[in-house]
This record gives C-alpha cells, sequence and structure tokens, in this order.
C-alpha cells in the first residue's frame, strides 16, 4: 500500500467557514492548486488567494439551487480513482479528470436547523447530499486522499504536511477517513431520527445514534475497564454541556452521578424556590427546599451525613458564597448549578480538586428526550421519564385526607422518589429528604431502610426521635401488600403517596385507614432502574 502521499490540488467546500482562508493561504503557500465552490470559493478569493471553481472543472455551472455542483465524474473520478492503477490512470488521461489529493468538507448545518425549531421545508433544504458523497468517496480511497470533515483537524492537517515536506501518512490518513464515516453516519442519523420525530413513529424499523467524543476517561466504573465520554449535539443544559469551572477531569463514575443529581435538582422550579440534591452512587442521599440555598443545602446534608461524603452536589440557583462555604466543610466530589459568583468561586479555588460545572441554565424536566441502554445484542430505547403529577391529578383514597403541609411534602416527595433507583422510598418532612432507601429487591426493605437511616442520623444530630415522625413517605410504585406501608407508619410517617394499581389496594386503603394515615393515589410510577 501506498504509504506517503503529497499533496498537490484540494477541493474545500464548508459550509462553516471557520478557519477555511487561514488553511487556504497556508495550503497556497505550499504549492497546492485550490478548487471550491459556492461561498467558500468567494470567502477565498476575496482573501487574495488563487481559487478554481468547480463548475469550470466539470464544465457546468452550479444549478437547482446549489443542490447539484459535485455530483460529476470529474469531481468523484478525481476523488475515486487508484493512483497505482493503470487502467484508472489512462481514465483519468483520457477523460481529463485531475486527481484530487485533499478535500475538506463540512455539512449543511441539519443538526442546527433542527435545533433552532425551523420549518419542515428548510430542514430538508439543510440536508446535504454531494458532501457526504464526497466525503464517502475521499475516505474509500484514503490510500491516496486525505479527508478532513471537521475544523478541528485543520491544525493535524498542516502539522502532518509540515514533518512530511507537503504529504500525508497512511496512517494519518486512515484515522481522518474514520473520522470522516463516523461524520456521515452521524448526519444520516440525525436526518432519520428528525424524520421519525415528524412522523410520530416511536419504534422505526430502523434506528440509529451517534455522538462525538468529549472526553477520553482514564477507565470506567472500575479501572480495568475502558470508556471514553460522548455527546449527542443536544443543547439541553446538563453535564454534557456545561463548563468546567475548576477541578480534575470528570471520571465515568462522576459523569453518571453529576448527570442524576442535575437531573434532580431541574425537577425543582423557581416556584419551588432554592433547591439542593446530594447523590451517591446516582441515588440522591439527600435533597431539599429551603428559602435560602445555604439552608437547602444543610437540610439534605442532614439527611444522610455519611453517604454525603465524597458525594454530588447539584444546584437549581447559581452558587453565593455562604452555601460554597458550607460545602466546602466536607469532601465533595462534584458540584453542578447554573451559575457561581465571584466570591463562590474564590471559596473554591482553595479546593483545586473540587468539581465545579456551571451549567449556563437548568433544563426542563418535562421536555421530551430519550434514553438508550444496551443488552447483549441490542439496545433498548425509550422516552424519559418526563411523567409529571400536580395536586389535582391526585386522588386521596383515605378517609383522612392530607393536610396542607403533608399536601406539599407527598409532591416534594414524589418528584425525588422518581429520581432513586427501584425499589424507592422516600420520606419527607418540611420540604426536605428524611430517610431514603433506593434499589432493593423488595419495598418493605426500602422502607426499613429508609427508616432506620432516619433513626441513624438522629442520634448524629442529637435530636430526641428521627424525623420520619410526623413525615410523608413516597413510594415509586404500588404498595403489592400492606407491610410496606406499616413499616412507614412504625416509622412515624403519617401521609402516603404511591400510584396505586395493585390487586390489593383495597387491603392497602384499609391498613392505612387503620393507622390513621392520608393517602393518595398518582396513578403513574417511576420505576428506575
Amino acid at each position: 500500500m501506498t504509504s506517503t502521499t503529497p499533496i498537490r490540488r484540494a477541493l474545500l467546500s464548508v459550509s462553516d467557514k471557520t478557519g477555511l482562508v487561514e488553511l487556504g493561504r497556508a495550503l497556497a503557500e505550499r504549492g497546492v492548486e485550490l478548487l471550491s465552490t459556492g461561498g467558500s470559493a468567494r470567502a477565498l478569493r476575496d482573501a487574495g488567494l488563487a481559487v478554481r471553481d468547480v463548475a469550470e472543472v466539470t464544465g457546468f455551472p452550479e444549478m437547482m439551487d446549489g443542490r447539484v455542483k459535485t455530483l460529476h465524474p470529474m469531481v468523484h473520478g478525481g476523488l475515486l480513482a487508484l493512483r497505482d492503477d493503470a487502467g484508472h490512470l489512462d481514465a483519468m488521461k483520457e477523460h481529463g479528470i485531475g486527481a484530487i489529493d485533499l478535500l475538506v468538507v463540512n455539512l449543511y448545518p441539519f443538526e442546527e436547523t433542527v435545533a433552532r425549531g425551523a420549518d419542515y421545508d428548510t430542514c430538508v433544504e439543510n440536508i446535504d447530499i454531494g458532501g457526504p458523497a464526497m466525503i464517502r468517496a475521499a475516505a474509500k480511497n484514503h490510500r491516496f486522499v486525505t479527508t478532513i470533515v471537521d475544523v478541528e483537524d485543520y491544525d493535524a492537517l498542516l502539522a502532518e504536511m509540515a514533518a512530511h515536506d507537503g504529504a500525508t501518512t497512511l496512517e494519518f490518513r486512515q484515522g481522518l477517513a474514520m473520522t470522516a464515516y463516523a461524520r456521515t453516519a452521524a448526519y444520516d442519523a440525525a436526518v432519520s431520527g428528525w424524520m421519525a420525530g415528524r412522523r410520530g413513529d416511536a419504534a422505526p424499523r430502523r434506528r440509529a445514534a451517534a455522538g462525538t467524543l468529549a472526553q477520553q476517561l482514564r477507565y470506567g466504573e472500575n479501572p480495568h475497564q475502558r470508556a471514553a465520554f460522548y455527546t449527542d449535539g443536544s443543547a439541553r443544559p446538563g453535564v454534557a454541556t456545561a463548563r468546567q469551572a475548576q477541578g480534575k477531569d470528570l471520571s465515568y463514575n462522576n459523569i453518571n452521578d453529576t448527570d442524576a443529581a442535575f437531573e434532580l435538582a431541574c425537577e425543582f422550579t423557581p416556584e419551588d424556590g432554592p433547591a439542593c440534591v446530594i447523590v451517591k452512587h446516582a441515588n440522591p442521599c439527600g435533597a431539599a427546599r429551603a428559602d435560602t440555598l445555604c439552608a437547602a443545602y444543610r437540610a439534605a446534608y442532614d439527611c444522610d451525613r455519611t453517604s454525603a461524603f465524597g458525594g454530588i452536589v447539584a444546584l437549581n440557583r447559581p452558587l453565593d458564597a455562604e452555601t460554597a462555604e458550607e460545602i466546602t466543610g466536607i469532601f465533595t466530589e462534584v458540584v453542578i448549578a447554573p451559575g457561581a459568583d465571584e466570591q463562590a468561586l474564590s471559596i473554591f479555588a482553595k479546593k483545586k480538586n473540587l468539581r465545579l460545572l456551571l451549567t449556563d441554565g437548568m433544563a426542563d424536566p418535562r421536555a421530551a428526550a430519550r434514553l438508550i441502554r444496551q443488552v447483549s445484542g441490542g439496545y433498548l430505547w425509550q422516552d424519559k421519564d418526563n411523567g409529571h403529577v400536580g395536586q389535582g391529578d391526585l386522588k386521596v383514597v383515605t378517609r383522612r385526607a392530607p393536610s396542607e403541609r403533608e399536601m406539599a411534602d407527598l409532591l416534594f416527595a414524589w418528584k425525588v422518589a422518581k429520581h432513586v433507583k427501584s425499589n424507592a422510598i422516600v420520606y419527607a418532612r418540611d420540604g426536605a429528604t428524611v430517610g431514603v432507601g433506593a434499589g432493593q429487591m423488595s419495598r418493605v426493605d426500602s422502607c426499613r431502610i429508609a427508616a432506620r437511616k432516619a433513626r441513624d442520623m438522629a442520634e448524629t444530630l442529637g435530636l430526641p426521635a428521627p424525623l420520619t415522625e410526623g413525615s410523608v413517605v413516597a413510594s415509586d410504585a404500588f404498595f403489592p401488600f400492606a407491610d410496606g406501608l406499616l413499616a412507614a407508619a412504625e416509622a412515624g410517617a403519617r401521609a402516603v403517596i404511591q400510584p396505586g394499581g395493585s390487586m390489593r389496594d383495597d387491603e392497602v386503603i384499609k391498613a392505612a385507614d387503620e393507622a390513621g394515615l392520608a393517602m393518595v393515589f398518582t396513578g403513574m410510577r417511576h420505576f428506575r432502574h
């Protein structure tokens, strides 16, 4: 196979003009002939560079509003011809086809057009045809052709050419070809996914997804597992789009846990007031809302101080100095917030290893999104759980209805339970969690574990009784038997929120009435596995 191949002729046709002139000038200084189209050619000429129009090469003008310009043998022959094949060389000579050694193309901004909410026809017009065709042709012929699809590879290209006297190596071209095919695959996935969405097709026969590398990770959940972090191009505020203001690189577990924390924090809207969530191993070990962010942090911390050590903190308001001082009182892995003031940044700067992520906003918890999970031999694909219930959606099923305070706590606990691994039980009181039971195989065990944790914290805080006394309890799914509900009553809970729908609902309701509990049904469950 041919190894080092000189670049003598390049075709540059880009939608994103970033760095185009600088690249064109650097190539021209090396004696590379520049071919181009439309706006790219104008930008290069305006910079004083000699450019030959593709229309001049093909003998056909751009037509049909630019839909047809590069789909021609004079272009694709120059990209696909094997330079060591006598038959290909004879065909090039016979038809006057010149070799193209470098292709620089980035595609019509389809994803950006969809993201800004453009109408159907505008989105369709931003589906690139000639670009992907040229990219695939050049990448297939990577033995001879260098293919660039990302602006961030311009500097690498020029460095490669400088190191090899204007040529590129096979290894370099092969890496770029791999990137090129991933780009066209991602582009097609975006188009297909958009079309499925516009058709309302929840289960198309073929489904594709793609991502862009955001970070090479040291390892995965454990040191023997390789891992990397990819973004999907979504503009949704969160861990993937946040700016890291300080601290070490995020690990696989950091990213997973920070996402879990921030998604729960986003459940608390401005109407809920300042809220704080503390997560450990993807489960909230404390959550609270209060009059101030600092008070919310303290209340969340007091739910389970042991688990909070080394945890992830998510806030629904910009970080302030008072809250920053409290957070730095213990070891915390990551803090994620929509912003931070200068005093808070100065306080955190003293903790060099503490990672601070700033999202510049909160995500809409009710917005549509997708979740993908790999299983052996396939993928599970589902909508994100953006289910929501308000007070008007609740059905009181016991003789006693919840008080106003209990109702507020029930709705709070329900939001938290949605983000706890099943089987999930959440005790709450005065806008704060006071006990969380997560991921147990039986619901009654979750009830008991959460209550035990509350007793432990009461001892730590020097309280005369655990805060589950007078609390409410949320269950992510129905109580299949009365035992779990009775365990919650024994812990001191006075009101219950659960989906309902069990064959033994009547038995559970009767037990609640006998225990003096108020209970409401949501008609919606929140399994989280």
